[in-house]
């Protein structure tokens, strides 16, 4: 992976390529992107910024963004400023990882006001600013860097904005054969035993090179050494500048032999492996990133989620094994019983002060002897009375033991379908699964001190078309498999769901429909459950009608009959060939 300013120019030269463009909508699906909503050459684009700091980057996508119930407070200032607006221009500043788009639009009083969307991709420090481009004020940032985190550069409304700090070096499109080897001819550390310092000396004297480049370098000159070196290390440093100077790139995704992959916009002839092309920058970085970011952050922000519920399956795990323990000790109260009879029909032998006595057990059929322990301060009737008091404690344990089992292991199947859940969702679905753990009393919502606002009850909903064009709706998590199959779908409607195995409620709207299209519901009720890498999945099907949710069930949780069993074996080739789109409640 590298973004360097190479990269970005390509970016930037792509994004001119656009033209004035007008600025539909403006969303914030995460805490650091932004998709700007755009029609480009007839189409509809989404341009994703992203501040990510392991992910920053800006290029058109496809991808499909889930956006929060209320927009954050940066999305807001957005629209305000920009949602309606004219892109009038995009730059890069000078080589580096910085990008100026200059959006005009009018007030509500019909003043035209021109604001600098300043997007910064470097690394952990990247960011994206509004500024007033006259007077360099800020509006705001995706990220604010308080006084107490920086006295160089304060990122918070109201302030001037300051430039990142300079790096001072060459602009590598400037440079001229002379003084690219007068400048290289005065290292004399640089020889064939140290290719490294060659490559670290290009970083640090030009803007914009990276050391994935800066290797390539390297590679290109073949041996750092010979009266005509500085001849070929200036030939090779020309072949890769020329085409970046004439805007000719070739955007291309490496995987090396080691599995490692890499993008670059020339070709990256150093390292052994497959090579990809893409016809643009973007589709490239599409490509590379995926849902890396996505990804990454539902895993850090569900981490918690998913230690609290093994955590509690745990718990449940030991409280089993202590309770067989004592269902094993129950099924001996039945000698309880017997000794505190037998000492009811011989008290006249015992005295008290005994510690024990020997019997004969009349309830055994050789009549053996059974030694009977006895507290000495009791009385002989007590002794009896003691060990009949023990034979019905177990006994009436055993029905407050049972249930307490029953409650154990429906709690952990409960926490089974949860933690399936999460290893597959999203933002989206993480966030509606931690507001479930809330109203369920299983967490304290301690993020919000203030009354949350009434949320929208009609959840983000998983929409496919089959290939006979029948939509299909699945639902990824309780809230969302809730209003799915007991708001939404109609008494005639199919529903699916895996055989005994935690999943996504899948249901077919509508009445009449093919066999390609109840096996491509039953492929996706497969692949949105706990068995998606197995083969031959028992999947369920039946009616909406005969599915219903028993009172005081979880939720999610429902009962069905009159159902038939296909079984399929998850295609991933298959879902991702099936139409697909988020839709806000159906």
């Amino acid at each position: 992976m590298s973004l360097d300013g190479m990269v970005t120019r390509a970016l930037v030269h792509e994004l001119q390529m656009t033209g004035t463009t007008r600025i539909h909508k403006i969303h914030q699906p995460t805490e650091h992107d932004l998709v700007l909503h755009m029609r480009v050459a007839g189409a509809n684009r989404k341009l994703l910024l992203s501040a990510n700091p392991t992910y920053p980057r800006i290029h058109f996508s496809e991808q499909v963004f889930v956006n929060p119930p209320e927009p954050p407070m940066f999305c807001m200032l957005m629209r305000k400023y920009c949602e309606g607006g004219i892109i009038e221009r995009i730059e890069q500043v000078g080589m580096e990882r910085v990008i100026h788009i200059y959006i005009r639009k009018r007030d509500e009083l019909g003043d035209e006001s021109v604001k600098l969307l300043i997007i910064e991709l470097m690394g952990r420090h990247s960011n994206i600013i509004l500024t007033e481009p006259a007077t360099g004020q800020i509006v705001d940032g995706i990220h604010h860097i308080t006084p107490a985190i920086s006295s160089y550069r304060i990122i918070m409304p109201g302030f001037a904005y300051t430039t990142p700090p300079e790096q001072l070096k060459t602009n590598p499109l400037d440079m001229s054969e002379e003084a690219f080897k007068q400048l290289l001819s005065q290292e004399a550390e640089l020889d064939e035993e140290h290719p490294d310092l060659a490559a670290k000396w290009l970083v640090q004297q030009l803007s914009g090179v990276s050391p994935l480049l800066a290797k390539e370098w390297v590679y290109r000159i073949g041996q750092l050494e010979g009266a005509d070196w500085l001849n070929r290390a200036w030939s090779a440093f020309e072949q890769m500048m020329q085409p970046i100077r004439s805007n000719h790139y070739q955007s291309n995704i490496v995987e090396s032999d080691d599995g490692k992959s890499y993008f670059s916009v020339l070709p990256l002839t150093h390292i052994s492996g497959s090579l990809k092309m893409y016809d643009s920058i973007s589709d490239c970085m599409e490509a590379f990133y995926g849902d890396k970011a996505e990804r990454d952050m539902v895993k850090q922000r569900v981490g918690d989620l998913t230690r609290f519920l093994e955590q509690e399956k745990k718990k449940n795990l030991k409280k089993l094994d202590k309770l067989e323990d004592t269902i094993q000790e129950a099924q001996d109260a039945d000698k309880y019983r017997i000794m505190g009879e037998l000492l009811f029909a011989n008290l006249y032998q015992i005295k008290r002060g005994d510690t024990s006595i020997a019997l004969e057990n009349f309830y055994d059929e050789h009549m053996g002897v059974l030694n009977i322990p006895l507290d000495p301060l009791l009385e002989p009737s007590e002794n009896a009375q003691r060990y009949f008091r023990k034979y019905n404690k177990l006994k009436n344990s055993m029905q407050v033991v049972h249930e307490q089992m029953d409650v154990a292991k429906k709690e952990n199947a409960y926490y089974d379908i949860l933690l399936q859940q999460l290893s597959d969702a999203n933002m989206q679905d993480a966030q509606e699964i931690r507001e479930e753990l809330i109203e369920q009393g299983l967490l304290r919502d301690r993020g919000r001190k203030q009354k949350r606002k009434k949320k929208d009850s009609r959840p983000t909903l998983y929409l496919y078309t089959s290939s006979e064009g029948i939509p299909i709706y699945v639902g990824k998590n309780n809230i969302q498999n809730e209003y799915l199959t007991n708001r939404l779908a109609k008494p005639n409607d199919t529903w699916l769901h895996t055989k005994d195995i935690p999943g996504s409620h899948v249901v077919i709207r509508s009445e009449e429909f093919g066999d390609a299209t109840l096996e491509e519901a039953a492929q996706l009720a497969a692949y949105y459950s706990q068995a998606k890498h197995s083969s031959q999945v028992p999947v369920d099907h039946t009616l909406i009608r005969y599915v219903r949710k028993p009172s005081g069930a979880k939720p999610g949780f429902v009962i069905y009959d009159r159902q038939k069993t296909l079984y399929i074996t998850p295609e991933e080739g298959r879902i991702r060939s099936l139409a697909f789109e988020m839709k806000q409640g159906g």
